[in-house]
């Protein structure tokens, strides 16, 4: 499964940004079932940015977001996130 979560952060804010962002990914990625994170910008509107982030299942993924580290540095970050749903499960095929 994935997780999209979009963000909209000014351009003069990005580069602090960035480094939460990397900081919650890094904590995340300990976090059994984690597979993947990417983040980006998008091409159009280069104040909206993305994170992504990829679990073996959604349970693995609820999961990550239970650890005492996890809600430090990685939650308050999520919950600045533009309020929309952000989980996924593949498509067969």
């Amino acid at each position: 499964m994935f997780v999209v979560i979009r963000f909209r952060v000014g351009e003069a804010e990005q580069a602090g940004f960035g480094e939460r962002v990397r900081l919650a990914v890094d904590v995340l990625a300990r976090q059994k079932g984690f597979v993947a994170a990417r983040v980006g910008k998008n091409v159009d509107d280069p104040e909206l940015l993305a994170l992504t982030l990829e679990f073996e299942n959604i349970g693995s993924y609820r999961r990550a977001l239970s650890p005492y580290d996890v809600k430090l540095a990685a939650v308050p970050l999520l919950s600045e996130a533009l309020d929309e749903p952000t989980a996924y499960e593949d498509l067969p095929g």
